[in-house]
């Protein structure tokens, strides 16, 4: 196998951590009673993929979710703090890792995401870490909903090959969603599984 000089990493759960207990505890708490089918992880509501390929946007997502609870009266606020319950943050050492990685390979960001939990996380970095994005941590970031396309499609992992002109035998796809990983394995990328309680910074081969 030729060396790795690639990684493309997933965000939620790799580099972001999520708590999927809370999230369906904050859906049950506005009124979604089949929390753990409606957001889970390996399995969600048909909204969420269209608000993470960019076809729904932040009205359509909140208003489906009034009809879905049946509760015309929820504000913007509740919905949003419902969903971004999902957000824990950043684990210590995560973005000193990575630019430590980045000074020794290609280093990009491929995230499934949508447009409240990324302003929630633009702003989490700036008031956290004085960050402005997650701009200078990568060569590039994808973010799904704006590019139109989500994981596991191969459409968007085939963009990030051929825009950035990778060799996917040289490149390695870090992801906690075996779905993800498994299509990413069909295009000949090498591809690692972050399954709890793994964290980048135990993964020494890369260093």
């Amino acid at each position: 196998m030729p060396a790795i000089k690639n990684i493309i990493f997933d965000y939620g759960n790799v580099i972001f951590m999520l708590d999927f207990l809370k999230s369906q505890k904050a859906w049950e708490d506005i009124g979604i009673t089949n929390s753990n089918v409606f957001y889970a992880h390996g399995v969600q509501d048909p909204i969420f993929t269209a608000f993470e390929d960019g076809s729904a946007d932040a009205t359509q997502f909140r208003e489906y979710i009034r009809q879905k609870t049946g509760n015309p009266n929820l504000t913007d606020e509740q919905i949003n703090k419902a969903w971004n319950g999902l957000l824990v943050g950043v684990p210590h050492g995560n973005h000193e890792l990575l630019l430590d990685l980045k000074l020794k390979y290609r280093t990009f960001l491929l995230s499934n995401i949508n447009p409240i939990h990324y302003d929630y996380i633009m702003d989490y970095l700036d008031k956290e870490f004085g960050f402005k994005g997650n701009d200078h941590l990568f060569e590039k970031v994808y973010y799904s909903h704006m590019v139109g396309k989500r994981k596991p499609n191969a459409e968007i992992f085939e963009q990030v090959l051929t825009e950035n002109n990778l060799d996917p035998a040289e490149t390695l796809f870090i992801d906690d969603s075996p779905q993800h990983i498994a299509s990413a394995s069909k295009l000949g990328i090498n591809t690692y599984l972050m399954t709890a309680p793994d964290n980048i910074q135990a993964l020494r081969f890369l260093q």
